[in-house]
């Protein structure tokens, strides 16, 4: 029992160190390297199976304390398992994220179509090409007309509150 245990350590710890690798290891094989960690794992898992039929078979004044080792060593394990399952979701929503941004950095965006709805409204309606850039302009100039007025609104809101209060 006890050569397995120690190479089912050894495992453990070179799994440990592959994790720290995982972090600094490109995109490209990273696929390699968490696939080497699992393949790691479940070695580990079939190994941990083995002692723990193995304790069991420990002379009584043994077996509390193997039994007790190898459920440390599954515990190690199991934390190595979870760790690579939450690094493998960190990097799939990274990766989405990453997709999202792409998707929208490409995409023109309209105003939903509405101006051009309008202009084909207005060219059913007879309305010739000089009015329709006439209404443009005039939409144009209105919008600074909203945003001054939102200014001076400010200004007289914050004048009132300064020497009111």
């Amino acid at each position: 029992m006890d050569p397995l245990y120690q190479q089912t350590h050894k495992q453990v710890h070179e799994i440990q160190s592959h994790m720290e690798r995982l972090e600094t290891s490109d995109k490209e094989s990273l696929h390699l390297v968490e696939n080497e960690i699992q393949a790691r794992i479940d070695q580990i898992f079939s190994s941990l199976e083995r002692l723990e039929i193995l304790s069991s078979k420990e002379p009584p004044n043994k077996r509390q304390n193997a039994k007790l080792r190898v459920d440390q060593l599954k515990y190690d394990v199991q934390h190595l398992q979870t760790a690579l399952r939450n690094f493998q979701h960190r990097r799939y929503t990274r990766e989405q994220q990453e997709r999202q941004r792409e998707e929208l950095l490409a995409r023109t965006f309209t105003t939903n179509g509405t101006q051009k709805k309008i202009l084909d409204i207005a060219n059913m309606l007879g309305l010739s090409n000089t009015v329709m850039r006439l209404i443009e302009k005039r939409a144009f100039q209105d919008k600074y007309f909203m945003i001054g007025g939102m200014l001076l609104t400010c200004v007289i809101m914050f004048l009132v509150v300064q020497y009111l209060t």
